[in-house]
């Protein structure tokens, strides 16, 4: 190896030193982001009522849980995980928000009961915090 070779590769080696330094110190340990919980994204959206309630539900679930689509189970599960007190009928809840279009429901079942998705609309009133 010559000797411009050799200075070369240090070259090299020294800028992939220096880019991994910045990085370490732009990210400090344990500044890592944490994770959104359903309970925290429900105080952060307040919502009014139980109606809007489950759409958060249904909102969190998709975007945040990555949900392909929900069902009435996946509501009530969701509402307990936010510790929040669950609807005596979630399957009113979800038909409001169909009449409402802030829903609608999927052509497949899942677990062998229908499943839901949010529509453009539902995800822009969550997303707008319940305002119309």
């Amino acid at each position: 190896m010559s000797l411009d070779e050799v200075k070369e590769r240090l070259e090299n080696h020294e800028k992939r030193i220096s880019r991994l330094e910045r990085l370490l110190t732009e990210t400090k340990p344990g500044t890592a982001e944490k994770k959104l919980s359903i309970k925290e994204f429900i105080l952060q959206k307040r919502p009014k009522n139980d109606v809007q309630k489950a759409l958060a539900v249904g909102y969190f679930l998709e975007k945040h849980e990555e949900f392909a689509s929900f069902n009435a189970r996946d509501l009530e599960k969701g509402f307990r995980d936010a510790r929040e007190k669950i609807p005596q009928n979630v399957a009113d809840k979800i038909q409001k928000n169909i009449d409402k279009g802030y829903m609608m429901e999927m052509g497949e079942k899942k677990d062998d009961i229908k499943a839901y998705v949010l529509t453009n609309s539902g995800e822009q009133f969550v997303e707008e915090n319940f305002e119309e």
